[in-house]
C-alpha cells in the first residue's frame, strides 16, 4: 500500500553495450517501419479516400468552431479577443482541410 513516493527507490542498473560483430563490415541498422528501398513508397501517401475523409472532416470542424464563435455576435454581443482568436482558429482548421484535399503530403515541392 502507499504511493511510489513513500517507497524507497531501486538502484538503476546500467545497460551493457551490445557486443560488436567480428566482421569488418557490420550490417546497416534499419529503423523499424522505414521503407527499405526508394522504390517502396509509404502505404498512405496517396490515398484519395483518406484525404477526402480527413480534409472534409477538418473543413467541417473549422466551420463548427467558426460558427460557434459567431453565434454570440449575431445576438449583439461585441466580439472580444477570445472570440476573434476562436474565429481565426476555426478558419485555420478549415484551411488545413482545404490543403489536405488539394495538395497531399509528398506532392508539393518548392521550385527554384
Amino acid at each position: 500500500m502507499g504511493s511510489f513516493v513513500s517507497q524507497p527507490l531501486e538502484p538503476v542498473k546500467g545497460v551493457a553495450p551490445p557486443e560488436v560483430a567480428s566482421s569488418a563490415n557490420p550490417a546497416p541498422v534499419i529503423a523499424p517501419g522505414a521503407p527499405t528501398s526508394p522504390a517502396e513508397a509509404p502505404l498512405f501517401n496517396n490515398c484519395w479516400s483518406c484525404r477526402v475523409l480527413s480534409g472534409s472532416g477538418l473543413i467541417g470542424a473549422g466551420g463548427y468552431v467558426y460558427w460557434a464563435a459567431r453565434k454570440p455576435m449575431k445576438l449583439g454581443y461585441p466580439p472580444g479577443p477570445g472570440t476573434i482568436a476562436q474565429m481565426v482558429f476555426g478558419i485555420s482548421i478549415a484551411c488545413w482541410g482545404v490543403v489536405i484535399l488539394s495538395d497531399p503530403k509528398g506532392k508539393a515541392f518548392r521550385a527554384g
